[in-house]
C-alpha cells in the first residue's frame, strides 16, 4: 500500500467515526419513522449492525502495516475489537446520559458488538490468508 493510500484510509476511518458519532448523537426529530424488520430483526438493530460492521475493516485498512505476522494480526484485531466495543458502549451510555432526545438500548449495544465481532473475524481471516500467500 502506498503512502497516499494509507493517508486516504486514515482520513476515511476518521470520517467514518465522525459519521457514527453524528448518527448516534444527531437530533433527527423531523426524520420519518420507519418501522420494519428483516427476518424478525427490527430495523434500528440492523442500522446499528451496519454502522459498526465497517469499524474493524477500516481500522485494518488504515493501519495494516502493523499486521505482518499472525500474532500481530491477532493482537491488532483484538485491540481494534476492544476499542470498537468501547466506542459502542460509549455511544449507548452517551445517548442515555448526555441527551434528552435519545435513549441507551442494550439491544442496540448487542447489535453493535455482534457487528464488531463478525467483522473482526472477517479481518482476521482475510489478513492471515493474505500472509500465507
Amino acid at each position: 500500500m502506498t503512502h497516499n493510500q494509507k493517508i486516504l484510509f486514515r482520513i476515511l476511518f476518521l470520517l467514518y467515526i465522525a459519521g457514527v458519532l453524528f448518527l448516534c448523537f444527531g437530533r433527527f426529530d423531523n426524520a420519518p419513522s420507519v418501522e420494519w424488520s428483516f427476518l424478525g430483526i427490527p430495523s434500528d438493530k440492523l442500522v446499528h449492525f451496519c454502522m459498526f460492521f465497517p469499524f474493524p475493516i477500516l481500522a485494518f485498512l488504515a493501519f495494516d502495516q502493523y499486521t505482518d505476522t499472525v500474532p500481530k494480526t491477532l493482537a491488532f484485531v483484538g485491540i481494534t475489537l476492544v476499542i470498537g466495543v468501547l466506542l459502542a458502549i460509549g455511544t449507548e451510555w452517551g445517548q442515555a446520559h448526555l441527551t434528552d432526545y435519545r435513549s441507551g438500548d442494550p439491544l442496540d449495544l448487542a447489535a453493535d458488538v455482534t457487528a464488531l465481532v463478525l467483522s473482526s473475524l472477517l479481518v482476521t481471516w482475510w489478513d492471515i490468508r493474505k500472509q500465507k500467500k
